[in-house]
């Protein structure tokens, strides 16, 4: 039985490093997307390649199961979701 036991455990842990490293990196995305945000709403350039190789990252974890993925960003999802917050 305690082999059952340590697969169990083994798999949980493994799992819960995958949501972990999930979480690190969507937190990371959702300030670069803050940023590129913040850079449209002022007027000044900004680029999404950042944000889209974290989405990569996300996408990549995502494949090996228990975690969603997310949408590549372009720079005109950026506009329009500024132009329907704040109207610019």
């Amino acid at each position: 039985m305690s082999n059952v036991h340590e697969a169990i455990t083994k798999h949980s842990n493994s799992q819960h490093q995958h949501v972990q490293r999930f979480l690190k990196l969507e937190a990371k995305r959702e300030t670069l997307i803050e940023e590129a945000v913040f850079c449209c709403v002022n007027a000044l350039s900004f680029e999404v390649d950042k944000i889209n190789e974290v989405t990569a990252e996300i996408n990549h974890l995502a494949s090996k199961g228990i975690v969603p993925t997310r949408k590549t960003v372009t720079k005109q999802m950026v506009k329009e979701y500024v132009v329907r917050k704040y109207g610019q």
